[in-house]
């Protein structure tokens, strides 16, 4: 598939600005609390805040950090970084200090915009930021910073765009941080744009008609595209909150805005299915959600089916092709699968020699893309070792059916070598949670002594069962009897809860530590 765009190219154009041109002025795009924006209104205070950017010393190619919960701010200011060329960077508005000295080192940003709820910890942050030139703060405090609504308002409504190539450097969008600090995978003007076309709109069908609504955050990649970018090519809308996202929340908003697609991740699916009352709350305004960020268990899947009749689509993507390059789809859903390969993508499954596999056997994902990142900012050798030629080496196992569907085993460091054979953690943790006991699992290596790997479970209860010796070995029998015998966990340790990073993802390293 041939997809091209013009030299002259901005992705703010692309997303936002043509609305207008194409008479969706006085069409809302953006409620938050009680407040809706139209497609006019984004676009004025999006050049208001490109211009307030400017005022303060922002030019093209400037890393601008943007460190806010879910808001219209949020919009305004992506938006307005992207109109001038600057390149936008995007972290977690509820981390530590430390974590803010990082991307602040590391992005070299010379602009920030942040809420006003963490002041302290971003002050402390850049007392010794050399670069940094001035932030502006939603909010009533501003501490030692500039008020972004002041410095927002004294500027014009409209905004002149910056001369960007599709080829210029437009955003970062940072990896997990499975191991180290997170890398910032540096993508073009192009690139966001060109899943979009194949993705959203050719494959999901992301139209104007659509209403989004997102548990993960705008600043993770995975729901910018889902709950902001997607919506606004299409001229559709987004609701957003500020809030933490909890099952109760997500039934509230989808009940208040009956939004059309749910972005959302396999924990939020499992808590909103054990929710007391959940069952009877109204979400029939979905016509699809999304799954993604980890593979969605089959039970999961098979119990919100048959509790609330709306289509789960699991799909794939990471940071350094910006969004999902394989995907189940509306009324094309293998349960248990992660889907059919994206068409304007090509995959491989390959072995440690980088040769391909045979058709069933597992091996390690290679994906093809115009969305693939440039490069992992100043990381030339993992950069290497990712991006090899027109392939980007993912890290995750899978094998793919005689159908053409995929199906995940884990990431390459999870998986674990017992009796000489490598095992999936996912593939214990899907057999765990269908134990009436069970309503989260997360399987690791353990090593009791004798230097050999044996799986270990970390097991959170439904509230109906207690942890015992009795329950330990029942759960371990029923493992037996559905898996070959070295699979089952060894050790099974009962936790009140599992640790999540801030994807949703389970935190492996906690656990190992732990």
């Amino acid at each position: 598939m041939t997809i091209s765009f013009t030299e002259k190219f901005n992705m703010a154009d692309y997303f936002l600005y043509h609305n207008i041109k194409e008479g969706r002025e006085t069409k809302t795009c953006l409620y938050f609390e009680d407040k809706t924006y139209t497609y006019g209104d984004a676009v004025r205070m999006s050049n208001r805040a490109g211009n307030a950017l400017r005022e303060i010393g922002v030019e093209i190619e400037d890393r601008v950090l943007i460190v806010l919960p879910d808001c219209p701010e949020f919009v305004w200011t992506w938006f307005g970084a992207s109109r001038t060329g600057a390149v936008i960077t995007m972290v977690n508005p509820l981390l530590p200090a430390e974590d803010y000295k990082y991307y602040l080192d590391y992005t070299r940003a010379r602009a920030a915009v942040i809420h006003e709820s963490l002041l302290k910890n971003f002050e402390e942050a850049a007392k010794d930021a050399r670069y940094l030139r001035q932030a502006l703060v939603v909010g009533d405090e501003c501490g030692r910073f500039l008020s972004f609504e002041q410095a927002v308002n004294a500027q014009s409504e409209t905004c002149t765009p910056a001369d960007t190539h599709c080829d210029d450097i437009a955003i970062w969008l940072f990896t997990s941080g499975s191991t180290g600090h997170p890398k910032g995978a540096v993508h073009l003007q192009h690139d966001l744009p060109y899943n979009t076309e194949v993705f959203a709109k050719r494959t999901m069908g992301v139209n104007e008609n659509d209403l989004t609504v997102s548990v993960p955050k705008l600043f993770f990649g995975y729901a910018t595209g889902t709950n902001l970018l997607f919506p606004f090519a299409v001229g559709g809308a987004t609701a957003l909150f500020a809030e933490r996202s909890t099952p109760e929340k997500m039934f509230e908003v989808i009940e208040r805005y009956r939004p059309t697609i749910l972005t959302t991740v396999p924990t939020m699916i499992n808590a909103m299915l054990n929710m007391e009352g959940g069952a009877e709350r109204d979400i029939n305004s979905l016509r699809f959600c999304y799954s993604a960020g980890e593979a969605l268990p089959i039970e999961l899947y098979m119990r919100w089916v048959e509790t609330f009749g709306v289509e789960i689509c699991d799909g794939i993507g990471s940071a350094e092709m910006f969004h999902i390059y394989i995907t189940n789809r509306p009324k094309d859903v293998k349960p248990g699968s992660l889907g059919r390969i994206v068409e304007g993508y090509d995959a491989q499954i390959v072995d440690a020699e980088g040769k391909k596999v045979p058709t069933g056997e597992m091996g390690t994902l290679r994906i093809k893309g115009d969305s693939a990142a440039l490069c992992y900012w100043n990381a030339h050798e993992k950069s290497k070792e990712t991006f090899a030629g027109d392939w980007c080496t993912t890290g995750d196992q899978f094998h793919v059916d005689r159908e053409g569907y995929y199906w995940y085993h884990g990431r390459t460091d999870d998986m674990l070598k017992v009796s000489g054979v490598f095992v999936a953690p996912a593939e214990i943790e899907n057999c765990l949670l269908q134990h009436e006991a069970v309503m989260e699992a997360a399987v690791i290596g353990h090593d009791a002594g004798d230097r050999l790997i044996k799986p270990k479970a970390f097991i959170v209860l439904r509230p109906h069962a207690e942890a015992s010796e009795e329950l330990s070995e029942e759960i371990k029998g029923f493992v037996k009897s559905k898996l070959a015998l070295y699979k089952y966990p060894r050790r099974i340790e009962f936790v009140s809860s599992l640790p999540k990073n801030d994807r949703g993802k389970i935190d492996r390293k906690k656990l190992k530590s732990g």
